[in-house]
């Protein structure tokens, strides 16, 4: 949301060249503001965070939408299609970039998987066994801002994918992040091709956002995930 925020507002101001670079200053204040939201008493919990983007999301979602209810009708409808995510603008020319950034955050990432594991325990176990769990959650929220501003300033919005992904290599992989990390890196791009040749495929001569179709998959699958009273992170 922070990154649909930046970069819709860079384009709304006639700042499209840069919008990448908004989509991440937009991307990082949203992740500090949820960690300063999550913590403002001192203790971080997982219910807490969970919350405070929740919170943080709805709010900034609703500064998207005014910008788009004000703006014109050609540029309103171009940024509300970019909202709801599109895999049209990629291609040979733009990939570079996003490329060095995608693989330095898997590589950062699979470094960090033991540290991960800890952070899984919880933040009083975490803590005993040495795991600064405030530097750490900064950290990954920096690096994840970056990621995620630039995918969003490309392909806009995509939601749920980080929700299905992650829990379906658990089951297949389990909870251990060294083996975790890159099966759902594989499964998250083989999804995402099924999704885009579904978009551009069910409609002859129409390509619809392919965040309609992510999001129809993923909403009964955190409602199924909500329900499970014995779901557990790849255990029984």
């Amino acid at each position: 949301a922070g990154a649909t925020l930046g970069a819709t507002g860079s384009l709304f101001l006639g700042l499209g060249v840069i919008s990448g670079f908004w989509a991440f200053v937009g991307a990082g204040s949203a992740c500090f503001l949820v960690l300063a939201l999550s913590s403002a008493d001192g203790k971080t919990t997982s219910v807490k965070l969970i919350l405070s983007g929740m919170i943080v999301n709805a709010l900034l979602t609703a500064f998207s939408n005014f910008i788009i209810a004000v703006a014109g009708d050609s540029d309103g409808m171009s940024i509300k299609f970019w909202t709801m995510g599109s895999l049209t603008r990629a291609g040979w020319k733009n990939i570079g970039l996003i490329t060095l950034i995608v693989l330095a955050a898997a590589v950062f990432f699979r470094t960090q998987a033991q540290t991960l594991d800890g952070l899984m325990l919880g933040e009083e176990a975490a803590s005993t066994i040495g795991i600064n769990t405030f530097r750490c959650r900064l950290v990954y929220l920096l690096v994840l801002s970056v990621l995620t501003g630039a995918l969003v300033s490309v392909c806009g919005t995509i939601g749920f994918v980080g929700i299905i992904i992650p829990h379906v290599s658990r089951a297949i992989a389990g909870t251990a992040h060294r083996k975790l990390l890159p099966i759902a890196a594989l499964s998250g791009g083989l999804f995402m091709l099924w999704v885009d040749a579904i978009a551009r495929s069910l409609i002859p001569n129409t390509e619809l956002p392919v965040g309609i179709f992510t999001a129809l998959v993923g909403a009964p699958f955190f409602v199924y995930v909500m329900v499970r009273k014995k779901y557990g992170f790849g255990g029984n």
